[in-house]
């Protein structure tokens, strides 16, 4: 393996060649995080490639979040560094299956979460993110919501929105799901001051134990601008080389040592110079798929304006 800096060299020159922009998401390891344009959220990172005038995108991330990005940017080359890296919880629906369940409860309108894949979002009636998903469901008032695939996040948004039915589709983050109370339990005993704080995917007996819950960037912004200095942070451990980027003070734990997701770890410096050389691994998408899909996506964006 090369030096690693001798690496972010490569990558930044070529990538100034080609004229690319390169985002990461907040879970990627931290030598990617350190040579992206942006660093955030998935959605949050396909917004800025559909503003930016670069051709090329280079998305560190999962295959639903450079779906994504093709979704909002069609007419530009959108790379995935490691074709290999997918989402579990995304994979978990379907389009059929969620067809097959719409017309079971005709009346609900379907929300899915970013996280899912654009056959899903083809077929849903708007989408959503963590950090706006109790507004989108207010925003649909209707009686019953499909929420798809993530129930721990769908059960955590019906709790705000009581008029509402929800049907939870049968889906789960695998990294926040196996979190459970006793890990927390055991972290704050170790650590009494500290301030819990957790992302809705995890399990609602999980969430009674947090301090704050929100999304990924909610979290980030919450312990920066935090007077408090030591927090126990539940989601995934990305989001602990994130801060410490970004403010080396916070004493920060993590709930318990497994949270940490395979797919996205799976991208690397070597991977991202190859994808900037060779233009791997391209996304396409189906163009009627990719037109419904835009719609839900400009759907969310309308009703949180």
């Amino acid at each position: 393996m090369e030096n690693i800096d001798i690496l972010k060299e490569k990558i930044i020159k070529l990538k100034n060649e080609k004229q690319a922009v390169i985002v990461a998401h907040t879970y990627q390891p931290r030598e990617v995080q350190e040579i992206a344009d942006l660093v955030g959220d998935s959605f949050q990172l396909s917004k800025f490639c559909a503003t930016d005038s670069r051709k090329l995108i280079v998305f560190c991330g999962v295959h639903f979040m450079a779906e994504s990005a093709k979704i909002l940017s069609p007419e530009k080359k959108v790379l995935l560094p490691e074709i290999s890296a997918g989402c579990p919880m995304a994979d978990m629906a379907n389009g059929k299956d969620l067809i097959a369940m719409k017309e079971k409860y005709p009346e609900a309108k379907v929300v899915c979460y970013i996280n899912s894949t654009a056959e899903v979002k083809a077929v849903s009636d708007i989408c959503c993110t963590s950090s706006n998903a109790v507004a989108i469901v207010k925003s649909l008032k209707a009686k019953q919501v499909i929420f798809v695939p993530d129930q721990n996040l769908g059960a955590y948004v019906s709790k705000f929105v009581p008029e509402t039915e929800f049907i939870l589709w049968n889906g789960y983050c695998r990294v926040h799901h196996q979190l459970d109370s006793q890990d927390v339990f055991n972290r704050k005993q170790e650590h009494p001051e500290a301030v819990v704080v957790m992302h809705p995917e995890c399990r609602a007996e999980t969430l009674e134990f947090a301090d704050f819950v929100g999304s990924t960037k909610a979290i980030i912004d919450y312990v920066l601008n935090s007077d408090e200095e030591e927090f126990i942070i539940a989601t995934e451990t990305g989001v602990i080389d994130r801060i410490n980027m970004l403010d080396p003070s916070k004493k920060l734990y993590l709930a318990n040592e497994r949270l940490l997701c395979r797919n996205m770890k799976k991208t690397n410096l070597e991977k991202v110079l190859l994808s900037l050389e060779k233009e791997q691994y391209e996304i396409d998408l189906d163009t009627e798929i990719m037109d419904k899909a835009r719609g839900c996506l400009e759907r969310m964006l309308e009703a949180v304006k």
